[in-house]
């Protein structure tokens, strides 16, 4: 099929970089210590309320691409209780059949959604909309080169370093998932990944992380018994 013959002529393009020496680079991931820096800082008003919404429903809500974030309608969310909302995908990347599925989204990602629902009420359109200066809401949703430039932004004002995009959310969702040992299908089920070989690059650094075998040199713990002193 096309679709075959196109991964096909990838694959061996990447092969014919890494055979010359080209390195391809990826977007920092934002495990959740990045996360949470970028959320300190999310404390202007109702930009911050809005990017802190944003940044957590694409973290928290399965990784989700930005054309997914930017896709999102009001109407597609609905709350079950003050601690779960429910979201509707449709047309992605990997699913262009159009088929309705729904991802929750919990906890402290369902809260920061209320505030911005509260702050910027709406029926219908986008979910995520622009703000004039001044802190006025727009009718007109985000594109998504204005997700990669919160996400940049929000790592600036944050001090962090690294090569940042609204990519790092999706590569950081799967990374810290594979850190706290979270199983592959559940992970690959949230971010609605096709190929393993895909997630697995991005869960297995996450693995590593907190492998025993990457902290050979870390301190011994100290002893927890009575030790005997000199007299």
């Amino acid at each position: 099929t096309e679709a075959l013959a196109v991964k096909t002529l990838l694959r061996d393009a990447r092969k014919a970089q890494a055979r010359q020496g080209v390195v391809v680079r990826k977007k920092t991931a934002a495990v959740v210590e990045a996360l949470e820096a970028m959320l300190a800082t999310c404390t202007d008003g109702i930009r911050g309320t809005r990017d802190s919404a944003l940044l957590l429903m694409a973290w928290s809500g399965g990784g989700r691409r930005r054309s997914e974030v930017t896709g999102l309608q009001v109407d597609d969310v609905r709350k079950l209780d003050e601690d779960t909302w429910l979201y509707t995908l449709g047309v992605t990347k990997t699913d262009t059949t159009g088929s309705r599925r729904e991802k929750p989204l919990l906890g402290r990602a369902a809260h920061a959604l209320t505030a911005w629902l509260i702050a910027a009420p709406a029926d219908t359109g986008p979910l995520f909309r622009r703000l004039y200066k001044g802190g006025k809401v727009s009718p007109f949703g985000l594109s998504s080169d204005q997700v990669a430039r919160i996400v940049q932004r929000r790592a600036k004002l944050a001090g962090l370093d690294g090569d940042w995009a609204a990519h790092s959310l999706r590569s950081g969702f799967v990374t810290e998932a594979g850190r706290q040992g979270a199983p592959l299908g559940e992970v690959m089920a949230m971010t609605e990944h096709r190929s393993v070989e895909t997630v697995m690059g991005y869960f297995q650094a996450g693995v590593l992380l907190s492998s025993r075998a990457s902290m050979l040199l870390q301190p011994l713990p100290a002893p927890s018994g009575p030790t005997n002193q000199p007299d």
